[in-house]
């Protein structure tokens, strides 16, 4: 990873949030000496069955920023998720910060605005957003270097922000006995996966990763932090040299007896706008549910 500015003597206080209803860990990501910081990955309470919104998972984030004495510099989202809502919106009008993508967001934008029959009204060019992050573009969180890794395979748009010592992996990684996200959404590849988990894993051993998700697998007590040498060696998709072949195999047959996330239908939609929520010609929220769609 030389042609990027890993600096691993600078470390950023992480404090992690998770939510239990979809299993999503954010992040609070702060430089401590001039104490701005960047969130990532927050979440939006949806109570679909009433189709209801609330904000408690926002409002902890926000509540313990203020606390803290921060400012939000960052909103970040490490992909378009499928599982849950972004709070991004909620966040910004709170506290500020800008709200950035990877640059792919164009490519799912386009995908899910034909699903969705948005319409010509649905800009699909990635507008919604403040910043739209290129490959190997840097930034700064405070005074913390940080770039963002293109890591697509899950979604076209996957990125992995690597702030200091702590690379933020979104849906490309898993714990290392939980292995590896989904590769079957459209836009999804799981080849293209194992060259980005390995993009991942070629950071210095030391790194830190932080997981977007986990399940606790085998009942396990919820976890979110690991190093990238933890999952070279024990990762249950990838580890011991796994080769890419044996990876698509597993990765296809797992894929082919999941079901479709809860809250798909709802996130696609939102998140594709920022965290926006799509309104009908009166100016109501309303989501769509299209048939056969996906």
């Amino acid at each position: 990873m030389t042609e990027f500015p890993v600096r691993l003597d600078a470390t950023p206080d992480v404090t992690a949030f998770f939510d239990p209803a979809t299993h999503t860990i954010s992040y609070v990501v702060a430089d401590p000496a001039t104490r701005i910081c960047a969130v990532i990955d927050s979440v939006l309470d949806l109570d679909y069955a009433a189709g209801r919104i609330t904000y408690a998972h926002a409002d902890r984030m926000i509540a313990f920023i203020r606390a803290e004495g921060l400012r939000v510099d960052w909103i970040i989202e490490t992909h378009v998720h499928a599982d849950h809502l972004s709070a991004a919106p909620y966040i910004q009008a709170c506290l500020g910060g800008r709200i950035g993508i990877g640059a792919e967001i164009l490519t799912v934008q386009d995908t899910f605005g034909k699903v969705f029959n948005e319409g010509t009204e649905f800009q699909r060019d990635g507008s919604q957003f403040d910043r739209l992050f290129q490959d190997g573009e840097t930034y700064e969180v405070g005074k913390i270097p940080a770039f963002a890794l293109s890591t697509p395979g899950h979604t076209p748009a996957c990125m992995t922000h690597v702030i200091g010592n702590a690379a933020f992996v979104g849906d490309t990684i898993f714990m290392p006995d939980g292995g590896s996200a989904r590769a079957d959404f459209p836009g999804g590849d799981a080849g293209q996966l194992y060259d980005s988990i390995w993009r991942v894993l070629s950071l210095p051993d030391e790194m830190r990763l932080f997981m977007c998700h986990d399940y606790g697998p085998e009942g396990r007590e919820i976890q979110w932090e690991t190093t990238v040498a933890e999952e070279k060696q024990r990762n249950i998709h990838v580890g011991q040299d796994q080769s890419r072949e044996a990876f698509v195999a597993l990765r296809t047959a797992r894929d082919a007896t999941l079901a479709a996330p809860r809250l798909l239908l709802p996130s696609l939609q939102v998140n594709m706008r920022a965290g926006e929520i799509p309104k009908d010609p009166s100016g109501r929220p309303m989501l769509k549910v299209p048939l056969r769609g996906i």
